[in-house]
């Protein structure tokens, strides 16, 4: 552990992409684009389920919260990325470094949590039926959403804190695109053991998580599996696509940023990866539920 006691650090320097000028206003254009939609399509899904009385039911009731939360997600990141793009300023200071960091683990933890609590929801519905609406009442998802919310919150400041009392006297450069917790912790020179510890913790809340999801899941295509007639089959089944497809993006690409083996050039695999967490899914996830659901279509259309 260095001494840094009579160093001060005031900025980071972020290095997104080593390429020329070309490809920089094609990634600026692109990812712009992929902001605009992120962001458009998210509000739109909050302004279909608040105005429209058919999507007032838990599934879409936790969508809502989920979009939400990936507007807050992408605004986070991608708009300094795309100044640093513009403008070619790379710097980013201490305190706005520890807020970008501490509202992406907020947003990817809440985004966990209500993955988990929308599985749940397709559970219930498709295995116990009859005793949907007794059991998803409306205070059992307003305790959900404000739980993972809470959670979510007070876990992210509690990391925050510990990060930022970290001492950084050796390099100031970020290697990425932003301020995420591993290039952060390759920089410090203070004993990071007890943050690494509570890093693990929440990994394995994310793969307890994950694991409830996929039970849940094993539950239900054994309930669908049971069910006569392939007409019933076919509806429980589009019933949760939407879902589906959504945990696929989301938790795929960290399950295979966290299995690939490490080499010379993965630190830029590991960028283009966290792209497609940060900006492509909540990007996605409206076309998802809009395109794969008749109920969305026929709000929107009314709206």
């Amino acid at each position: 552990m260095n001494d840094c006691e009579n160093i001060t650090v005031t900025e980071f320097y972020l290095t997104p992409f080593s390429t020329s000028r070309i490809n920089e206003i094609l990634i600026f254009t692109g990812f712009l684009c992929m902001y605009l939609l992120a962001v458009v399509g998210n509000l739109i899904i909050i302004v279909l389920v608040c105005s429209a009385p058919q999507l007032h039911t838990p599934m879409y009731f936790f969508l809502c919260n989920l979009s939400s939360v990936d507007v807050i997600y992408v605004s986070a990141i991608l708009p300094k990325m795309l100044s640093i793009i513009r403008t070619d300023y790379k710097m980013i200071s201490f305190s706005d470094c520890f807020a970008q960091l501490y509202f992406f683990m907020f947003c990817a933890i809440t985004d966990n949590y209500i993955l988990t609590c929308m599985a749940y929801d397709r559970y219930v519905a498709i295995c116990s039926p009859l005793h949907y609406f007794l059991i998803m009442t409306k205070k059992v998802c307003l305790v959900a959403a404000n739980s993972c919310f809470t959670i979510s919150a007070v876990n992210t400041l509690i990391f925050t804190l510990l990060m930022s009392r970290l001492s950084f006297c050796n390099s100031h450069k970020i290697n990425h695109f932003f301020c995420d917790i591993i290039p952060l912790l390759a920089l410090s020179s203070s004993d990071t053991q007890s943050v690494k510890i509570i890093l693990s913790v929440e990994d394995f809340i994310g793969i307890f998580n994950f694991l409830f999801i996929l039970t849940s899941y094993v539950r239900i295509i054994s309930t669908v599996v049971n069910i006569r007639a392939s007409s019933g089959q076919l509806k429980a089944l589009s019933s949760c696509s939407s879902h589906i497809l959504t945990v696929l993006l989301f938790y795929g690409p960290s399950i295979f940023m966290y299995l690939k083996p490490e080499y010379g050039d993965s630190k830029d695999q590991d960028k283009i990866l966290s792209l497609l967490y940060v900006a492509v899914v909540p990007m996605l996830n409206p076309f998802v539920y809009s395109l794969k659901n008749k109920e969305v279509i026929v709000a929107a259309q009314k709206v």
